[in-house]
Order: structure tokens, then C-alpha cells, then sequence
């Protein structure tokens, strides 16, 4: 077996922080997985919306729903009704009082989610994998990225074989805990 560590989980409590901040003796299997049904629901929901991450904030009887995304403005929809049908919908599958907050992903090009999903996007378009890749990458870098890798992997461009196909650029240090990398 491989002894792969995972990057972000390697760097919590230096440089990153957990997605889901709150502290539970007796109810932890509950707040477990109403945190993983929320963002599963919030995901597929809002997949149109550019969501990047979710974090969720337990106190008491209350849990915070921050929800960053690239356009919010599909979320809270006009005159904030979308997001008063959202905290509905949230409500429905919580027992305690959600509230809900929309934050702007400023530079979507350098947000990981946001360009694997641009990518993914693109290849089910039937768009060449080379350009798509190449042209995440550019982007990346032109917004101010220090450095970028996209892999891709599987039957690329049609071919009977699977492979994996890597572009990076600029540095790209996943030896170092210091280092603010996304994935």
C-alpha cells in the first residue's frame, strides 16, 4: 500500500483550519452527518452557483452555514427570496436553528474546486482535455497564482487506453507544511 498523506488534512491546526467547527460528546454521529447531508444537498443544489466549500459552526441550538461561492448572486437571488427558500429547505433537515451565509470567491481562477470543476465541465462538453487543462493553467497564473498542477486521468480524448496527463507551472511545494496549497 501507498503511504500517501492527504495534503489538507496533514496541514490542519498550522495553516488550515477544519470545515466543521463545533464540539459534540453525546450527539457526534447526528451533527456528523446532518454536516455531510447539508453539504451534499448544498452541492448538488447550488452546483450552478460555483460553490468552492462550505463551513459549518455548531453553538447551543444554532449552526452557522457559510457558503462560498463564486456567484452568490444566483443564491440569495432577488430581493434575498432564494435564500430564504435555502434556509427553508436547510431547516427541514436540521432540528437545530440554521443560519445561512453566502461569501464571494473573489479570484475563481484560483480557487482548486472552482477550476476542476471548470475543467470537468469542459470534457463533458467533448472539449479537447489538452486545451482545457492548458487554458486552466494560463488562467491561473495569469491571476496570480505562484504555481499550478492539473491532472487528468482516464480514457483521455477517446482512447481505448486509460491515462494520466499532468501540466504544472510555477512552484508547487508539497513538502513543506508552510504552504498554502489548495486541492
Amino acid at each position: 500500500m501507498g503511504q500517501k498523506v492527504h495534503p489538507i488534512g496533514f496541514r490542519v491546526g498550522i495553516i488550515r483550519e477544519w470545515n466543521s467547527r463545533w464540539y459534540a460528546e453525546k450527539n457526534f454521529q447526528r451533527f456528523l452527518h446532518e454536516d455531510l447531508a447539508i453539504r451534499r444537498f448544498l452541492k448538488k443544489k447550488l452546483y450552478h452557483a460555483g460553490i468552492s466549500k462550505v463551513t459549518i459552526e455548531r453553538a447551543a441550538n444554532k449552526a452557522k452555514v457559510y457558503v462560498h461561492a463564486a456567484k452568490p448572486g444566483i443564491i440569495i437571488g432577488k430581493r434575498a427570496s432564494g435564500l430564504d427558500a435555502l434556509r427553508a429547505d436547510l431547516q427541514k433537515m436540521s432540528d437545530t436553528e440554521i443560519f445561512l451565509n453566502v461569501i464571494e470567491v473573489r479570484k475563481v481562477e484560483t480557487d482548486a474546486q472552482l477550476v476542476a470543476e471548470n475543467i470537468g465541465a469542459q470534457l463533458e462538453k467533448r472539449v479537447s482535455f489538452r486545451r482545457a487543462m492548458k487554458k486552466a493553467v494560463t488562467q491561473a497564473r495569469r491571476s496570480g497564482a505562484k504555481g499550478i498542477k492539473v491532472m487528468c486521468g482516464g480514457r483521455l480524448g477517446g482512447a481505448e487506453m486509460s491515462r494520466r496527463e499532468v501540466y504544472r507551472e510555477g512552484r508547487v511545494p508539497l513538502h513543506t507544511l508552510r504552504a498554502d496549497i489548495e486541492f
